[in-house]
C-alpha cells in the first residue's frame, strides 16, 4: 500500500491518509481481513506524527472500514461494502452539486458540462 501526501493539498495529512486507505479498501486493493500497517509504522513511512497516523485510523475506525484489536492491530473491516459505497456515492453527489453551481454562474449548460467530463474521461 502507498499513500503519498501532498503539502500543498488543502486537506489535513490525517485526512490525505484515511482518504487513500478508504480508496484502496473501496476498489479492493484492500480486502476484508487484510492487516494495515501499524500506526507507529506508518507514521515513520510517512515521516509523519504517531498522533496523525491515529487519528486517520480513528477516522477509518468511526467510519466502519476498519477494526482495530488491541495488541494485534487495525484490519479491514468486515462490514457491509454497500454502505461503503453509499457514503461514497453521497460525496460524489455533494461534488456535482458544487460543479453543477459554479457551471450555473459561468453560464454553462448541462450539455457543456457532459462534454467535460466527456474529455476528462478521454484523457483517463
Amino acid at each position: 500500500m502507498e499513500i503519498i501526501i501532498s503539502n500543498s493539498s488543502d486537506l489535513p495529512i490525517y485526512e490525505q491518509i484515511a482518504r487513500q486507505i478508504k480508496d484502496a479498501i473501496l476498489v479492493g486493493t484492500l480486502r476484508e481481513g487484510q492487516s494495515l500497517p501499524s500506526i507507529r509504522s506508518l507514521a515513520n513511512d510517512l515521516r509523519v506524527s504517531v498522533i496523525t497516523t491515529k487519528r486517520a485510523y480513528a477516522e477509518l475506525e468511526q467510519l466502519g472500514f476498519i477494526d482495530t484489536v488491541q495488541g494485534k492491530g487495525s484490519f479491514v473491516s468486515g462490514g457491509n461494502m454497500e454502505l461503503l459505497r453509499e457514503e461514497q456515492l453521497r460525496n460524489i453527489e455533494q461534488l456535482l452539486e458544487k460543479v453543477y453551481a459554479e457551471a450555473k454562474t459561468a453560464n454553462l449548460s448541462i450539455q457543456d458540462i457532459h462534454e467535460m467530463i466527456d474529455v476528462i474521461a478521454s484523457e483517463n
